[in-house]
C-alpha cells in the first residue's frame, strides 16, 4: 500500500512539474515558441474527446473543429490587382482560373474585395491560410464564427508552398488540434471545414484519394493550365505533395482545415480540379506536417530555410528508363549535380538513381521533395541510389541556395541553346492570338530527331509564348529568353497543336 502511495504521489508530482513547466514557458516564451509547443500548452489545459476513426459519426470532429476555422476577407486596391476570370473575386478562382478551363481577362477594376478561410493554430491570434488567400493584399480581415472580427497581419508568406502565416491581436482563442499527415491513410474518413460560395462555416465529408499528388500549379508566374507531361525534370522551388480527397471542396475553402475524425489538422485545403471552376470529386490540400515546418520557420526567422540537396532529376517510369537505358521503373534519375552542394560531397552523380529518401520509398518527385522541404540547411537526409546495379545509401547534409554555385550555370551561349532546341519557328498569325487569346508566340514548324523540343514532346504546331518567363513575339525573341537561363535549366509556356496549355522545365547540356 505504501509503495502505490509513493507512486501515485510521484506520478502526481510529474504532472504538476510538467503543467507548470508549460505555464512557465507559456508566461514568459510564448512569442517565439513553435506552433507545436504552443498547441501542447493549449491541449494541456483544454483537452478535447472526440469519437474514433471507427465511428462514421462525424459530429464531435465538426464541434471540436469549426469554432477555430475563420472567415478571411481581403481588400485590393485598384491598381495592384487585375481582373481574371470574367470578374471573379475569390482569390481561389483568381489563382486556379485557367486550370479549371476558364476565360480570362486583363482588364483594371476598382477596390475589390475577396474571400478565403484560415484555421487557427494557437490561442494567442497565429492562424494558417493559403498564400495566393492574402497575396498583394491591402487588408485581411478574419472572422470568427463567433462574429468577432480582427484585422490581422502577414507574419510571412511562400508561393512555393502556397502556405502563409496571418497574426491576430487577440488572446483564448479556439484552437485546431495539429494531426500528423504521414498518418494519413487512403481511404480514411476526412472532413473539410472552411467558408465556401460566400456561405458560413460549412462541414463536408469524404475519404482520402490519394497521397503525394503534384499538380503543377505553383510556382509558375501565370498559374496557367497544366496539361504537361508529369515526367518531366523538376526545377522551381515549389513543394507539391498534395493530399487528395473527395470532400466537396469550392471557391472559398482556399486555407481551410482539413481533418480527420478525431478533429486533427491533417491539411490546409489548397485547390480543386475541375472543368467548372466547381467541386467535381478532386480537391488538394498541403499537408500539415509540411505546414508545421513553414509556420515555424516564420516565426523563428521571419522568412522560410529552406535545404537543398543540390540536383535535378526527372521521374521514371517503363518508357521514361527505356529511353535512359536503365533498369529501374520507379525512382528519380539524376540529370546534373550541383557543384558544392551536399548531394555532390555526397557522392552522388549524374545518372544515378535516387529510390528511398530515409528509407521510404520514392515513387514521386513530390515524395523526395516534400520530406525534404520539412528540413533546413544543415540538416541530413538519408537518400539510397542505384548506380550500376547496385544500391548504396549515403548521408547528404542540406544546404542553403546560397551556399551553393550552379555546375555550369550561365557557360552556353544563347546559340548553343538555340541548338540544342533542335526546332524552327514562325510567327504566330493575327487570327491565332485572337483564338487562343495571347499577346505573344511564335509556332514550332520543325521538332528535329535528337533535339530537345522532340525529346521532351514539344511537337510541330506547338504555340510557344515564352521562354524563361519572357514573352516570345518573334523569332528573334527566343535568344535574348535563352540568356536568361538559370540552373542549366529552360522553362518553357505555351499551347500544344490540341489547344491545351503547357509548361515545362527541362535541363540543357552543359
Amino acid at each position: 500500500m505504501k509503495k502505490i502511495g509513493i507512486t501515485l504521489l510521484t506520478a502526481f508530482f510529474g504532472g504538476a512539474v510538467a503543467i507548470g513547466g508549460y505555464k512557465l514557458i507559456e508566461n514568459n516564451n510564448t512569442e517565439k515558441m513553435s506552433i507545436e509547443d504552443k498547441q501542447k500548452v493549449y491541449f494541456t489545459n483544454n483537452p478535447v474527446s472526440v469519437s474514433s476513426a471507427g465511428d462514421v459519426d462525424f459530429v464531435q470532429a465538426a464541434a471540436a473543429v469549426t469554432p477555430a476555422v475563420v472567415h478571411i476577407q481581403t481588400t485590393y486596391g485598384g491598381s495592384s490587382r487585375q481582373q481574371r476570370g470574367g470578374g471573379g473575386v475569390d482569390p481561389f478562382e483568381d489563382m486556379f482560373r485557367d486550370f479549371f478551363g476558364g476565360p480570362r481577362g486583363n482588364t483594371q477594376r476598382a477596390p475589390a474585395m475577396a474571400s478565403g478561410s484560415g484555421v487557427i493554430v494557437s490561442d494567442d491570434g497565429y492562424i494558417v491560410t493559403n498564400n495566393h488567400v492574402v497575396e498583394d493584399a491591402s487588408k485581411i480581415e478574419v472572422i470568427l464564427p463567433d462574429n468577432r472580427s480582427f484585422q490581422a497581419k502577414v507574419i510571412g508568406r511562400d508561393p512555393n508552398t502556397d502556405l502563409a502565416l496571418l497574426k491576430v491581436n487577440a488572446t483564448k482563442l479556439p484552437v485546431v488540434k495539429l494531426g500528423n499527415s504521414d498518418n494519413v491513410q487512403v481511404g480514411e474518413w476526412v472532413l473539410a471545414v472552411g467558408y465556401p460560395l460566400t456561405l458560413n462555416t460549412t462541414v463536408t465529408a469524404g475519404i482520402v484519394s490519394a497521397k503525394g499528388r503534384a499538380i503543377g500549379i505553383l510556382g509558375q508566374p501565370e498559374q496557367e493550365d497544366y496539361y504537361g507531361n508529369r515526367n518531366q525534370p523538376r526545377v522551381n522551388s515549389a513543394i507539391e505533395s498534395f493530399i487528395q480527397t473527395d470532400a466537396a471542396i469550392n471557391r472559398g475553402n482556399s486555407g481551410g482545415a482539413l481533418v480527420n475524425t478525431r478533429g486533427e489538422l491533417v491539411g490546409i485545403n489548397a485547390a480543386i480540379a475541375s472543368q467548372t471552376g466547381y467541386y467535381a470529386g478532386y480537391g488538394f490540400a498541403i499537408p500539415v506536417n509540411l505546414a508545421k515546418k513553414i509556420m515555424d520557420d516564420f516565426i523563428k526567422y521571419g522568412a522560410v530555410r529552406r535545404g537543398f540537396v543540390g540536383v535535378t532529376f526527372q521521374e521514371l517510369n517503363s518508357s521514361i528508363a527505356k529511353e535512359l537505358g536503365v533498369s529501374e521503373i520507379s525512382g528519380l534519375y539524376v540529370n546534373t549535380v550541383v557543384e558544392g552542394s551536399g548531394a555532390a560531397a555526397a557522392g552522388i552523380k549524374k545518372g544515378d538513381v535516387i529510390t528511398k529518401v530515409d528509407g521510404a520509398r520514392i515513387m514521386s518527385s513530390s515524395d523526395l521533395q516534400e520530406r525534404v522541404a520539412r528540413l533546413r540547411p544543415g540538416d541530413k537526409v538519408q537518400l539510397s541510389f542505384n548506380r550500376d546495379g547496385k544500391e548504396r545509401t549515403v548521408s547528404v547534409t542540406l544546404k542553403g541556395e546560397d551556399d551553393v554555385k550552379i555546375a555550369g550555370n550561365n557557360n552556353s551561349s544563347a546559340e548553343e541553346l538555340y541548338n540544342q532546341l533542335g526546332a524552327s519557328f514562325a510567327p504566330v498569325s493575327t487570327a491565332q492570338k485572337q483564338r487562343y487569346k495571347i499577346n505573344s508566340g511564335v509556332v514550332v514548324t520543325e521538332a528535329r530527331d535528337g533535339g530537345l523540343f522532340s525529346n521532351f514532346g514539344i511537337e510541330k504546331g506547338t504555340i510557344i509564348t515564352s521562354i524563361n518567363n519572357k514573352p516570345i513575339n518573334k523569332v528573334d525573341d527566343i535568344d535574348n529568353a535563352l540568356s536568361a537561363s538559370s540552373n542549366n535549366m529552360i522553362r518553357i509556356n505555351g499551347i500544344s497543336a490540341d489547344g491545351s496549355r503547357i509548361m515545362m522545365s527541362f535541363p540543357v547540356a552543359q
